[in-house]
C-alpha cells in the first residue's frame, strides 16, 4: 500500500502534547510578581499626587498621572494572563494567548498618548513656568525611584518570555526615568531655582517612553497580523526540513506567532513514495526538527509523494487528478 497524500498533523499517532496542543502556558510566577508589582505602583500613585500637588510640580504630577496608565495597564496585562491561561474550546482552538497580545497593544498605545500629554502640559509650562518646591519634589521623587525599581526586579526575569509582561516592566521602566528625572530636577531647584528644568525633563522622559512603546506596538502588530517571527528564516526552514533522509522538498511554509514565543507553522512535504505505516517516523523527525531547532511548538504537515500531475502512474482516477 503506497502513500498518496495523506494528511498528517504533529499530534497524530498518540503525539498529544500537554497544555492545550503543546501550547506552553504562562508561568504562576509571572502573575504573582506582576500583582506586586501593581500593588507597588499603586501606593506609589497616591504618593505622587499629594506631593505634586504640595510641591506644585508638574514633571511629579506628570509621573503620578504616568503610573496611572501603568496601573490600568497592569491590570489589564493581570486579567489578559489570566484569561490566557484558560484551556482551549471548540470554538477558540488556540485558546486566548492572542489576548496577552491585545493587551500588549492597547498598553503600548497608552504610553504613546498619555506621554503625548505630557509634552503638551510641559510646553504650557515652558511657556509660563511657576514655582515647584524642590526639596518635597526630590523626596518623593526618590521614594518613587526606589518602589519603581524594586518592581521593575519582580518583572525582569518574566519580560523575555512574555510580550504582555514585557510591556507592564516597559512601563514601570518608564516610571523609573521619570523618577530619575523628577530627581534630576529637584535638586537643580533646590539649588538653582530654575524652575523651567521641570517641564524639560518631562518632555525629555516623554519621548524616551515613546521610543520603547513604538517598538512594542509594532511587535504586537506584527504579531497580530500573523507575520512570520523575525527571527526564523522560512527558507532555512525548508533547507532544514528537506536534509531529512525520504523528504525531497518542504513548500507552502506558514509561519506565525500565536503570541510571544509560541510559534506555529503548517507545510507541505514532498516524500518518497512509501507506506502509509512509515509516515509516522518521518513525521516525528520534522516535528522535533521544528521543536528543537526553531522552537516551533504546534506544527501541521501535509505528506505527499509526487504531484499526480507530474506522475503519470499516480493512481488516482484521471478525473480526480484534473481537477487538481
Amino acid at each position: 500500500m503506497s502513500m498518496t497524500h495523506p494528511y498528517t498533523d504533529t499530534h497524530e499517532h498518540g503525539h498529544e502534547h500537554d497544555n492545550d496542543h503543546g501550547l506552553r502556558q504562562i508561568p504562576a510566577g509571572g502573575k504573582k510578581d506582576l500583582l506586586i508589582a501593581l500593588s507597588i505602583t499603586i501606593l506609589m500613585m497616591v504618593a505622587e499626587v499629594i506631593g505634586g500637588l504640595l510641591s506644585n510640580s508638574l514633571a511629579l504630577l506628570s509621573d503620578a498621572g504616568h503610573m496611572l496608565t501603568d496601573n490600568l495597564a497592569l491590570l489589564l496585562s493581570f486579567f489578559a494572563m489570566t484569561f490566557a491561561a484558560l484551556p482551549a474550546t471548540d470554538r477558540k482552538t488556540f485558546g486566548f494567548y492572542r489576548l496577552e497580545i491585545l493587551a500588549a497593544f492597547v498598553n503600548g498605545i497608552g504610553l504613546v498618548l498619555i506621554s503625548l500629554y505630557i509634552m503638551y502640559h510641559a510646553y504650557l509650562r515652558m511657556i509660563n513656568p511657576q514655582p515647584v518646591q524642590g526639596m518635597l519634589m526630590l523626596v518623593v521623587a526618590v521614594i518613587g525611584l526606589v518602589a519603581n525599581i524594586i518592581g521593575a526586579l519582580f518583572l525582569f526575569k518574566h519580560s523575555h518570555t512574555s510580550l504582555n509582561i514585557r510591556c507592564a516592566y516597559l512601563h514601570i521602566i518608564g516610571d523609573a526615568l521619570s523618577s530619575v528625572g523628577v530627581v534630576i530636577g529637584g535638586v537643580i531647584i533646590l539649588y538653582t531655582g530654575w524652575y523651567l528644568i521641570d517641564p524639560i525633563l518631562s518632555i525629555m522622559i516623554s519621548l524616551v517612553i515613546i521610543y520603547g512603546a513604538w517598538s512594542l506596538v509594532k511587535e504586537s502588530v506584527n504579531i497580530l497580523l500573523e507575520s512570520a517571527p523575525a527571527h526564523i528564516d522560512i527558507d532555512t526552514i525548508a533547507a532544514e526540513i528537506a536534509k531529512i533522509k525520504g523528504v525531497r522538498e518542504a513548500y507552502h511554509i506558514h509561519l506565525w506567532s500565536i503570541t510571544s514565543g509560541v510559534y506555529a507553522l503548517s507545510a507541505h512535504v514532498l516524500i518518497d513514495d512509501q507506506l502509509v505505516s512509515n509516515s509516522r517516523e518521518l513525521n516525528d523527525q520534522i516535528r522535533t526538527l521544528l521543536s528543537e531547532k526553531f522552537k516551533v511548538i504546534h506544527s501541521t504537515i501535509q505528506l505527499e509523494c509526487e504531484k499526480c500531475d507530474m506522475n503519470p502512474s499516480c493512481s488516482l482516477p484521471e478525473a480526480v487528478r484534473n481537477n487538481r
